[in-house]
């Protein structure tokens, strides 16, 4: 067959942060039973979702190493596949009779192994995040692998015009929508091949849960940030945006200062601005950009109320580690 270049294979483990709400073991457990009947699965959905983070967790299961390959417009099949790279040359001098020297010089083709035939060959779990940048031309080689379990080979391969995938091999596929740049459309013929499991944002326990996991910040606190950016998704024209990433970068960036979540914090406040696009929120009134001015109604809606538990608490801690004094009776005076 050849050598393989080298590939940097995984050896993945469950994070200590990684959180498995019921809405995370569902879909682990749909997508497990699908790839352990042997299909392909496709975690579809908008960007923020998870995709990537469910498909090593997912790997992590599966208890073999994991080729990750990330899509790339640039891609073509011998990117994923292999092909010629140099040569080898070999040269025999023969001088077994001392008055006649004999010389035979051989040169050959280099073949090497790219990440999906040597994922095929050795059955190991292969992780195509993003298979969708790739253009479709590409990802033609994927077919055979995925219906009929045999990887046909480049004619430059010559000897062996096909491999035999290895029964341990498994694939999990993520993309993001179309309408994303720099993302192509897929061929009907490989999405066949596939389960799909759609994605979408993840419910508020999920969403709140991680934010926490991630940051360290207490639970009402990662709470009001998580609902401030829900709220804030769901008005403009792009409901996608924010994504579950701002929560982690607000609530890290408080957590790293040592601060609280309070909306009468101007720094707080700043930070949401920075971190939060306003522009995703198109929407104008007088030529006017209404974005800052919803976006700072919603702070005060769920950060006020963050704020006040939070000192609520504070003061009940206090109360209650406070030493009582000591009640001393009085003594008579003396005549």
């Amino acid at each position: 067959m050849g050598q393989s270049e080298n590939i940097t294979l995984l050896t993945l483990n469950k994070k200590p942060d990684f959180v498995e709400t019921t809405y995370v073991k569902d879909i682990t457990e749909r997508a497990l039973s699908y790839i352990r009947a042997g299909y392909p699965v496709h975690l579809s959905g908008p960007a923020g979702t998870g995709k990537t983070a469910l498909a090593m967790h997912m790997a992590a299961q599966l208890d073999r190493q994991v080729i990750l390959i990330h899509g790339d417009d640039e891609f073509g099949s011998s990117d994923l596949v292999g092909g010629n790279n140099g040569y080898r040359s070999t040269k025999v001098i023969d001088n077994y009779v001392h008055s006649v020297v004999k010389k035979e010089e051989n040169v050959s083709k280099q073949w090497v192994d790219n990440r999906l035939t040597s994922a095929c060959k050795y059955g190991l779990t292969l992780v195509y995040d993003e298979f969708t940048r790739s253009k479709p031309e590409a990802n033609n080689v994927l077919l055979s692998v995925l219906e009929e379990r045999l990887l046909v080979l480049p004619s430059e391969q010559l000897g062996e015009g096909y491999l035999n995938v290895h029964p341990k091999f498994s694939a999990i596929f993520t993309s993001n929508p179309e309408e994303y740049a720099g993302v192509h459309k897929t061929q009907d013929a490989l999405l066949d091949r596939m389960i799909t499991l759609k994605l979408d944002h993840p419910d508020a326990e999920t969403e709140i849960a991680i934010t926490q996991a991630k940051s360290g910040l207490p639970q009402k606190q990662a709470q009001a940030i998580v609902e401030m950016i829900r709220e804030f998704r769901t008005i403009g024209v792009n409901n996608a945006l924010p994504t579950i990433r701002a929560s982690i970068m607000i609530a890290r960036i408080v957590a790293s200062r040592g601060e609280v979540v309070d909306a009468s914090d101007p720094m707080f406040r700043k930070i949401c601005h920075d971190v939060v696009n306003i522009d995703y929120v198109k929407v104008k009134h007088d030529g006017k950009a209404l974005g800052l001015d919803r976006l700072n109604e919603i702070i005060d809606k769920y950060c006020s109320v963050a704020a006040s538990l939070i000192w609520s608490q504070l003061l009940s801690l206090i109360t209650k580690t406070k030493p009582k004094k000591n009640s001393v009776l009085a003594e008579p005076a003396h005549p």
